[in-house]
């Protein structure tokens, strides 16, 4: 798939700098920071998910259970 995006110029300048020092081309240089983005926020959705239960003292089912006995 091919996207446009915008960049400014010193961007430009930078990545063909980069670029000529790797000896890739812009685009692979491109494709390389969007996998490192999304593997790095992958990641970081994970995690955020780790600790949500937090410090409560009743384990899963005894939650449960008094919730349902609530109603």
């Amino acid at each position: 798939m091919r996207a446009l995006v915008d960049m400014s110029d010193s961007q430009v300048e930078a990545l063909d700098v980069l670029a000529r020092r790797k000896r890739r081309s812009r685009a692979s240089l491109i494709r390389a920071a969007i996998d490192d983005y999304l593997a790095r926020h992958r990641h970081q959705q994970v995690e955020d998910g780790f600790g949500l239960w937090g410090e409560r003292e009743l384990d899963g089912l005894a939650y449960q259970e008094q919730v349902r006995g609530e109603w």
